[in-house]
């Protein structure tokens, strides 16, 4: 970030991304408490290693449709714009500030191409309640 003094030159101030979110911001309760690793064992067998351009980090992507159901936002294209400006969000997707974001359209075709036949949504969903259940998050009755 480029920062102007008094003077009216300009000196170059670098900020962390970590430093911009706040420690009692929601996602990084939803960080501490969640081990989102095991999505990647549990789609491997959905990716092809060796067919194609690299693939989106399959965590990023869960990661992302967490945030739209976590947040109420429905649809695919206002989750991109939210965590295009969000900062909170890009850190915990584990962008920079610079990075693209993955486009909405990598849901569709995640969706229609990749796990139309598969019950990995459901799988993953329970897998991310188990944990939060075990950190006492959230209870039968809150389910």
């Amino acid at each position: 970030m480029l920062k102007q003094d008094v003077g009216r030159s300009w000196e170059l101030e670098f900020v962390a991304i970590d430093q911009l979110v706040p420690e009692d911001h929601l996602v990084r309760k939803v960080a501490r408490a969640v081990d989102f690793s095991f999505i990647r064992e549990k789609v491997a067998h959905l990716y092809c290693a060796d067919n194609g351009r690299p693939a989106i980090d399959p965590v990023v992507l869960f990661k992302m449709l967490f945030l739209g159901y976590l947040l109420g936002i429905r649809s695919e294209r206002q989750l991109v714009r939210e965590i295009e400006v969000n900062v909170a969000y890009r850190w915990f997707l584990g962008f920079t500030l610079q990075e693209k974001i993955p486009d909405a359209s990598t849901f569709s075709q995640n969706r229609r191409r990749r796990f139309r036949e598969s019950t990995v949504y459901q799988e993953i969903f329970d897998e991310i309640v188990l944990q939060a259940a075990k950190r006492r998050l959230v209870d039968a009755h809150t389910l």
